[in-house]
């Protein structure tokens, strides 16, 4: 998973609360979801320091890609466009990578 990152609790609670799901029987799998999502994040390049999951834009794009893959979303071509929307800014901003300052010549 991104930066070694592990699921807490409260990241759990503000996923399924987003998912409405009030009970524990999913609690695997979103816990899964969560963790493919960091790492579908990280693949695409946003890697850096701020991609935690107490960060409101990584908690943001981690919500939205358990939306798409959990079940079967009515919305499923506009939760894609949104999160690869998300993945997209994230990759490319400063603080959301490890490309490093390009101005000293380090990558």
């Amino acid at each position: 998973m991104s930066n070694n990152q592990s699921v807490d609790v409260m990241t759990l609670m503000k996923v399924k609360t987003a998912l409405r799901i009030t009970g524990n029987d999913f609690d695997d799998e979103i816990t899964d979801l969560i963790e493919a999502a960091l790492i579908d994040l990280g693949i695409a390049g946003a890697d850096g320091e701020n991609v935690v999951l107490n960060n409101v834009l990584t908690l943001r794009a981690v919500i939205t890609y358990c939306k798409l893959h959990f079940g079967e979303p009515d919305e499923y071509d506009r939760l894609k466009r949104s999160y690869d929307e998300q993945k997209a800014q994230m990759s490319m901003a400063t603080g959301y990578t490890v490309w490093g300052d390009l101005d000293d010549g380090q990558i």
